[in-house]
């Protein structure tokens, strides 16, 4: 019992063992500190300065923690409430918020102690305003209450969609061919067959494809001042980032409707989910090695080789990746997973609008196509800002149109030669003609469905989006021949 009493105060202490400043109840700075904060202290606190209390922890892009508090001016554009019961903070809790989005936490008793790093400001005595961060991610609140002597941790999932599967049924797969067709020509068999899958696991997925914005100041240090990649076509694609980071201020903010990446190889986005993995203080999911290969491929389904394309040029023309099945930091989405948050739940259409019966302006409410050429290959690249269509059924956005994505393959998959990625959704340039042919040479706008893939390479001319699966506990449970 003594070292289990010993255990809890120890966490106590470490949980407080930053520079942090304290606020009362009535926004007053009471002061800043360097050093232990237990929970004795944190009482004491609380009696002396008759009512609740906000620690702000200083973060390494803090300048100071004045700064950190919100003023009046911001407490009045509240956006969100979360109302929490006391009972309910027993659990583990998850709250979908934007990025720079300004939100009220209330909960059903008085709240004594609120932690935490972000901007905030305390409103009453059971309710917390708090400024959700620029960059897409995680963060969390520590709320500690007299009354049951317990801290309890809020988790805010900034950007992105909180989903949690237990033992649900959803619908993998998309059959090309008919299963007459497939019964005469056994070479039109469908290796990805329509079925059903009951999932359980605890999801967090990007609710927009990463935009120009989140990829240049996290990546920040790897983009160089000048290019050294000797093709043309590909260094203009890196000077374009390197014109970002110019024009830009690093830790600046990054507003939730910014324009999607669309000029990243596939190792960039497997660096950037590292990247994001290690700002938000996770394991990365991506170990990279040196390699005398050749070509792309998939060595395993947790290994693969990838061309070595990064902002500047490489002696080394390919690189290993291997997966750390151990990590529950951030990664691309593998083909299943990409299928079943595309579908949104959908057991029944083609794509979110419908069926092929459906018209274009019905498309266009769910996929950003653009139906005209630029007039040069660098505007060709040139994307518009994310979420402007409705989402699918599990409120994520731009699937289609927009951006092609990067997708992580587990095994082979048919027409997509050796490469370990296949790109999906995508179709930003499309024609609307019925003779995909003519007038643009891009696929009709009715191509591009749950099933459509283009083979994948590392070149650099795609979007992507992250997943990240908490804890590691995603189990495909049953599978079963699935009919809609």
């Amino acid at each position: 019992m003594r070292s289990i009493l010993l255990l809890i105060a120890s966490s106590l202490i470490l949980a407080f063992a930053n520079d942090y400043t304290i606020y009362d109840i009535n926004g007053k700075n009471q002061g800043s500190f360097n050093g232990n904060l237990n929970k004795h202290k944190l009482t004491k606190l609380v009696k002396e300065y008759h009512g609740s209390i906000l620690v702000q922890k200083k973060t390494g892009s803090s300048k100071n923690l004045d700064s950190s508090h919100l003023n009046l001016a911001q407490l009045i554009q509240i956006k969100k409430t979360i109302v929490l019961s006391q009972d309910s903070l027993e659990k583990e809790n998850w709250f979908e918020v934007e990025k720079n989005e300004i939100v009220k936490i209330c909960l059903d008793k008085k709240a004594h102690v609120w932690e935490t790093s972000l901007k905030a400001s305390i409103f009453n005595d059971t309710c917390l305003v708090i400024q959700a961060p620029t960059l897409i991610g995680v963060e969390s609140i520590n709320v500690y209450n007299q009354k049951n002597d317990k801290f309890h941790k809020i988790s805010l999932a900034i950007g992105m969609k909180y989903l949690n599967f237990k033992n649900e049924e959803v619908f993998l797969g998309y059959n090309n061919f008919s299963k007459e067709r497939e019964k005469i020509h056994e070479d039109f068999k469908n290796e990805d067959p329509e079925r059903l899958v009951y999932i359980s696991g605890t999801y967090l997925i990007d609710k927009y494809p990463v935009t120009n914005c989140e990829f240049t100041q996290l990546m920040w240090d790897s983009i160089p001042e000048k290019s050294t990649i000797f093709n043309e076509s590909i260094r203009r694609a890196q000077e374009d980032w390197i014109s970002r980071k110019k024009n830009s201020i690093h830790n600046k903010n990054c507003i939730t409707h910014d324009s999607a990446a669309s000029t990243v190889s596939l190792y960039q986005a497997l660096k950037y989910a590292n990247a994001r993995s290690v700002h938000d203080g996770l394991k990365p999911y991506y170990l990279f090695s040196k390699t005398n290969e050749r070509k792309e491929r998939i060595i395993s389904e947790n290994q693969y080789i990838v061309k070595y394309m990064d902002f500047e040029h490489n002696e080394n023309e390919f690189i290993q990746v291997s997966a750390d099945k151990k990590s529950d930091g951030y990664r691309l989405p593998y083909y299943d997973e990409w299928m079943m948050f595309a579908r949104g739940g959908d057991k029944k259409n083609k794509a979110p609008w419908g069926d092929s019966s459906a018209t274009f302006e019905e498309a266009l409410k769910y996929a950003r196509f653009n139906t005209t050429l630029p007039n040069s290959e660098k505007k060709m690249y040139y994307t518009e800002p994310v979420g402007q269509q409705k989402p699918n059924g599990y409120g994520i956005y731009d699937i289609f149109g927009l951006v092609e994505e990067h997708v992580i393959l587990k095994k082979y998959l048919s027409g997509n030669f050796s490469y370990p990625s296949c790109k999906k959704g995508g179709g930003y340039y499309v024609n609307t003609n019925d003779d995909t042919n003519v007038i643009t040479g891009y696929p009709n706008w009715k191509e591009f469905n749950y099933g459509y893939y283009y083979p994948g390479h590392s070149g650099v001319r795609l979007g992507f989006r992250l997943v990240r699966n908490i804890g590691n506990n995603v189990k495909w449970n049953k599978i079963e021949s699935g009919t809609k």
